[in-house]
């Protein structure tokens, strides 16, 4: 039971309130959550936002039909290979075969083999990669062709079909056919004509188109340019593959049949006129574009990747302002990776092929051109950022002409979010510090107050409970000042009633010698007076022989009685002085066996260290023989054997002499295992010995007069019982010097 009070974890007041101060994390949780709502907030006007973004082009779009007219967009369907897109090139293509210039060429070109075939006289031993793209005033053409055999136009040769050529034909502006052969003599800048259905009519030479021939291992390749004047919206291109020189084409493979205009596909391109209203749009921090009825891209204006709405700027901005600051490098430095273990930065850099830079998909695309306003959220294809887009439809004599569609990331809002999270968290960390430490100060110096309150009261009152010390009331005007100072006035109270007490046996017998003196004197002068009436007559005699022994008795009593109190006065005015226990304790043991004369004493001297030969005390040898006297006293009167054991050594450990005096007999109660050394404690009944041959009263002071002495020199009392056999040792522990 005692063990498992000891085991019993304490709970302190510190512990208490810094408990009740974990309460505050709910707070920086709270401002997590509102911030997160707020961001749907955010989420929600950045889509209406977007929404109105593309509204408001589609309505500069409204109407304009001349913006739309060339570009095929009312074609029941489109066919891939045959109607072509020209891609938006960022830059100027350098004319020389290779397309290292051109960005994303294996994802931007089409490839054309037998099923794209429009005659074969033998085995197919042609296919090639065209990709077409569009920069500035000019459409772009990049063809790579495998060819088992390469046949060029002979030198002198008048003919520039019979050798492997490229056939191009365009539709202008009057929707008239233009048609073309490139037919080159050697590998080079190439050679354009302009031919017409009149096989009699002499090519002419067609210097606007411009470009180059490169061989390569597996054939050649042909890039070149046309110019976008005067050019319609369809085209069609083939290659005829020539074996032998000066021979026909034995194949053909192409986009359409070049000599048939009805067989041409369409080629639409970024409408210059659609690019000019959608780049004012570009400050929006937006992806925007701009669709026919074919899901085919007419324009488009800036990129996804720095699309991350309006906020972002903003974002920017506040961070060039900042950077040079301490604080800036001190958040950057401690505060923020604390605070990215829990918040995740907007990605920079993701990857989304979602789109082309050709055709547009989507469902809110398909509403758009179905006349209905969408939007959509969507991940990217590699999942890393959020993607909002609105589609919008544009009009045309009530037909949906096309779509609007409008992207931004939610990087914008994501940085924002951060941004009040730092905030909120460097607000709640400073808070939340300072709260801490303002609490952990405050419960300390409360506990500190306590445990000060709780130092005076040991203190003041020892183990047996008398009051030693006096307690220091508080000046504090609080309820722990309350209750030092009722602490303080109780302990000075029960002080006084404790000097009461003490002094009241020693006031008591002065106050009662003074009547037993007179009844004692009585007793003698009746006893006199007795003998001489009738010196024969001893019939009283009995009776006053025992008021006499009565009178002794109670006398006895009182002197005991103030013992104690007469020893503690001495004590305190007791010189201590060095002197040798060892020499003490066998002229001790010499003078006990005398008076003892049927009992054996036992002392064993355990001296392990060879160096020690005395044992120092520092105190008074008189009161230390008053101690063994009544030590002895008692381990005589209550053994059985006749047998006392006294053992004798020195600690070691903490160089004090250790004294065991034991007797086999009585055990003592457990009760009475911590009280055995108070005053008015005896344990004698009729079956103890008395060595006195006299009925002497025992008022238990003997071993409370043993502690007083021990306390005097700084060492202690206690006892306990053994067993195999029986009895009872008392343990002494004095300091000796060093």
């Amino acid at each position: 039971m005692v063990n498992s009070k000891r085991l019993k974890l304490r709970f302190g007041l510190r512990s208490k309130l810094l408990l009740l101060s974990s309460f505050l994390f709910i707070i920086p949780w709270f401002g997590y959550q509102y911030v997160w709502e707020m961001e749907k907030y955010l989420r929600f006007g950045q889509e209406q936002t977007l929404v109105g973004t593309a509204r408001a082009l589609a309505t500069a779009l409204h109407e304009r039909e001349n913006l739309f007219n060339n570009q095929a967009s009312f074609l029941p369907n489109v066919e891939q290979g045959k109607d072509l897109y020209g891609y938006k090139l960022t830059q100027a293509v350098q004319l020389d075969g290779l397309h290292n210039d051109w960005p994303d060429f294996n994802q931007r070109t089409h490839f054309y083999h037998h099923q794209q075939q429009l005659f074969t006289k033998e085995p197919l031993s042609l296919n090639f990669k065209a990709s077409v793209g569009k920069y500035d005033n000019y459409l772009y053409l990049f063809f790579q062709v495998v060819d088992n055999r390469l046949i060029f136009r002979g030198k002198n040769n008048l003919s520039i079909t019979n050798n492997d050529h490229l056939a191009l034909s365009f539709s202008d502006s009057n929707n008239e056919l233009n048609r073309f052969i490139i037919s080159n003599k050697q590998a080079g800048w190439i050679s354009a004509f302009s031919v017409t259905d009149d096989d009699t009519t002499i090519p002419v030479p067609a210097p606007h188109i411009q470009g180059h021939w490169l061989l390569t291992p597996q054939g050649y390749n042909v890039e070149l340019r046309v110019p976008l004047d005067n050019l319609g919206d369809n085209i069609a291109f083939a290659f005829f593959d020539v074996d032998k020189t000066d021979g026909e084409a034995v194949s053909a493979i192409g986009s359409a049949d070049p000599s048939n205009a009805e067989s041409l596909g369409t080629i639409v391109v970024p409408s210059p006129e659609i690019e000019r209203i959608v780049k004012g749009m570009r400050y929006t921090n937006s992806s925007i574009w701009v669709v026919d009825q074919h899901h085919r891209v007419l324009a488009s204006a800036g990129s996804l990747k720095s699309a991350g709405g309006v906020w972002q700027a903003k974002e920017k901005q506040a961070k060039e302002d900042e950077k040079n600051s301490l604080w800036y490098q001190f958040k950057q430095q401690l505060l923020l990776p604390l605070y990215y273990k829990v918040l995740t930065k907007p990605p920079t850099d993701f990857i989304d092929q979602l789109y082309d830079a050709q055709h547009l998909r989507g469902e809110h695309i398909v509403s758009a051109l179905n006349g209905k306003a969408t939007s959509q959220w969507r991940l990217t294809t590699d999942k890393q950022a959020l993607v909002l887009s609105a589609a919008y439809p544009i009009f045309n004599n009530n037909q949906v002409q096309g779509a609007v569609i409008v992207e931004e990331t939610t990087n914008g809002i994501r940085t924002l979010r951060n941004r009040a999270l730092e905030k909120l968290f460097t607000a709640i960390l400073a808070i939340m510090s300072l709260g801490a430490l303002t609490f952990i100060l405050f419960a300390s110096r409360i506990s500190s107050r306590i445990r000060h309150l709780s130092t005076q009261a040991e203190l003041a009152i020892d183990k047996q409970g008398r009051i030693i010390g006096q307690m220091v009331a508080s000046n504090s005007n609080d309820e722990i000042g309350d209750l030092s100072r009722s602490f303080t006035t109780a302990v000075n109270r029960l002080s006084e009633y404790n000097h009461y007490l003490e002094n009241m046996s020693s006031r008591l017998s002065h106050e009662l010698r003074t009547p037993i003196a007179v009844v004692k004197t009585s007793l003698e002068n009746l006893s006199l007076q007795e003998e001489q009436r009738a010196p024969a007559d001893k019939n009283n005699s009995p009776y006053i022989e025992r008021a006499q022994t009565g009178i002794n008795t109670l006398n006895l009593i009182l002197t005991n009685m103030s013992e104690a109190t007469r020893l503690e006065q001495m004590l305190a005015t007791t010189e201590k002085i060095d002197f040798d226990l060892k020499q003490v304790l066998t002229g001790c043991i010499s003078g006990y066996q005398q008076i003892y004369p049927t009992i054996k004493f036992i002392l064993n001297i355990d001296i392990t260290d060879a160096k020690i030969k005395t044992f120092i005390l520092h105190g008074s040898p008189e009161h230390i023989v008053q101690l063994l006297d009544k030590v002895i006293s008692n381990g005589v009167e209550f053994s059985q054997d006749n047998i006392i054991t006294i053992e004798f050594k020195k600690n070691t450990n903490n160089n004090n002499a250790e004294l065991f005096i034991s007797n086999n007999g009585l055990l003592l109660p457990e009760q009475l295992s911590e009280s055995l050394f108070d005053s008015m404690v005896s344990l004698r009944d009729k079956n103890s010995k008395d060595y006195n041959k006299k009925n002497v009263p025992h008022l238990g002071l003997g071993l409370y007069i043993s502690r007083l002495i021990c306390q005097f020199h700084h060492g202690k009392i206690s006892a306990y019982n053994h067993q195999a056999p029986d009895g009872v040792t008392v343990h002494i522990s004095l300091p000796t010097k060093v």
